[in-house]
C-alpha cells in the first residue's frame, strides 16, 4: 500500500507533515509506504537542519504549492502540478492508494472534482464528521465543509451517502437520517431547507425522521445521520473543537471530552468520490497529520471507496 501526503498543506508546513509522516511510520506496518509530494529542496532542507532521517519516505518532488489563501479555481489554472493536485493525480493513475491533505480545502474540492471524480451519479462529494454523543453511539455529520452551498438535490444525496457509511463503517442496519434545522416543525427553516425537507420526507433511499436542532447535537442524539450544507456542518464542527479548546483550558478532566480533540481523529474522507481522499484540519499538528494518515490507510484497507460504488450501483 502507498499512501500520499502533501508535505506543503497546512498551516505548519512542512514541519507538522514530516513530523507526523514520522510519528505515523512507526505505527503502520511495513508494507505501507508513505510518499511525500511536495518541494524536495525545502523538504530536505528542513529535514537537514532538524537532523531528521527521512530516508524511508520516497520524495515526488513539485516546486509549486497550493497556500491556504489561494483562490481554488485560479490556483489549479495556475499551478495544476502543485503538491495538491499532483498527489490526486497519482491517485487518479494508479500510483498511489489514497492520498491525504491538511491543505486547501476548495483545493482539494476542485481536485476531487477535477482531477479523482465523483462516482458516477454524485453530483458533489462531501465530508464526514464523527459527532459525539453522551449515551450511545456517535452520528455522523456531513457536509463538514467541502461544499459551503448546497442545494437541496445535493443534501439529498448527502443522506444518501450518509446512511451507507453508516451501514458499512459503523455497522447500523437501518441508519436514521435528520436534517439539521433551526425547529422540528416541517415548515421551518430557510428556503434550502424547506426544499430539502421535501425531497426527503417520503424517500426510499434512507430512514429520513425529520429535522434535529443544534441543541440536541453531543447529547442523547436520536439519529445516526445529521445532514447539512458544508456552511453550517463547517460551524458545528468548529464550535465543537472551541469547546474542547475551553474545557481543556479549565482542566476539566474528564475522558469525554477527549472525543471532541480533532487531533484524535487527523482527518476525514471525500465521500462519492472514486478514489481514497482524505482531508485534514489547516491547523493540524504532528499528531493530528499522524492520525490523519493512519485514518487514509484504514480507508484503503477497509474498501470503503469500493463498497460505496458497489451500493450506489445497487
Amino acid at each position: 500500500m502507498r499512501v500520499g501526503i502533501d508535505i506543503m498543506g497546512g498551516d505548519f508546513a512542512p514541519e507538522s507533515p514530516i513530523l507526523g509522516s514520522l510519528l505515523a511510520r512507526k505505527e503502520l506496518p511495513p508494507e505501507v509506504e508513505i510518499v511525500f509530494v511536495g518541494n524536495k529542496d525545502i523538504i530536505e532542507k528542513y529535514a537537514n537542519e532538524h537532523q531528521l532521517d527521512i530516508s524511508q519516505f520516497p520524495i515526488v518532488h513539485t516546486p509549486d504549492q497550493v497556500q491556504m489563501s489561494d483562490h481554488p479555481l485560479k490556483i489549479f489554472a495556475k499551478s495544476p502540478n502543485a503538491g495538491i493536485f499532483l498527489g490526486q493525480k497519482m491517485l487518479k493513475a494508479g500510483e498511489l492508494d489514497g492520498f491525504c491533505s491538511a491543505g486547501n480545502t476548495g483545493a482539494m474540492l476542485i481536485g476531487a472534482m477535477q482531477i479523482v471524480s465523483s462516482i458516477p451519479g454524485v453530483i458533489r462529494p462531501a465530508i464526514s464528521a464523527a459527532i459525539p454523543s453522551l449515551e450511545g453511539p456517535n452520528a455522523q455529520i456531513l457536509d463538514v465543509g467541502l461544499n459551503p452551498d448546497a442545494r437541496p438535490d445535493v443534501q439529498y444525496q448527502y443522506a444518501v451517502i450518509g446512511s451507507l457509511y453508516s451501514k458499512l463503517i459503523n455497522n447500523i442496519e437501518n441508519p436514521r437520517v435528520s436534517l439539521l434545522n433551526i425547529g422540528k416543525e416541517e415548515e421551518k427553516g430557510n428556503l434550502v431547507a424547506k426544499s430539502t425537507f421535501h425531497l426527503m420526507k417520503d424517500s426510499i433511499d434512507f430512514n429520513f425522521i425529520g429535522n434535529v436542532e443544534a441543541n440536541e447535537l453531543f447529547l442523547n442524539l436520536e439519529t445516526d445521520v445529521v445532514v447539512c450544507d458544508g456552511f453550517v456542518g463547517n460551524i458545528v464542527l468548529k464550535e465543537a473543537e472551541a469547546f474542547y479548546r475551553l474545557v481543556s483550558k479549565k482542566q476539566i478532566g474528564n475522558g469525554h471530552f477527549e472525543m471532541f480533540n480533532f487531533e484524535n481523529y487527523g482527518g476525514s474522507p471525500v465521500l462519492g468520490i472514486q478514489a481514497p481522499l482524505v482531508i485534514g484540519h489547516g491547523i493540524s499538528n504532528d499528531k493530528a497529520i499522524k492520525n490523519m494518515i493512519l485514518g487514509t490507510s484504514n480507508v484503503v484497507k477497509a474498501g470503503l471507496i469500493n463498497k460505496i460504488k458497489e451500493a450506489l450501483n445497487k
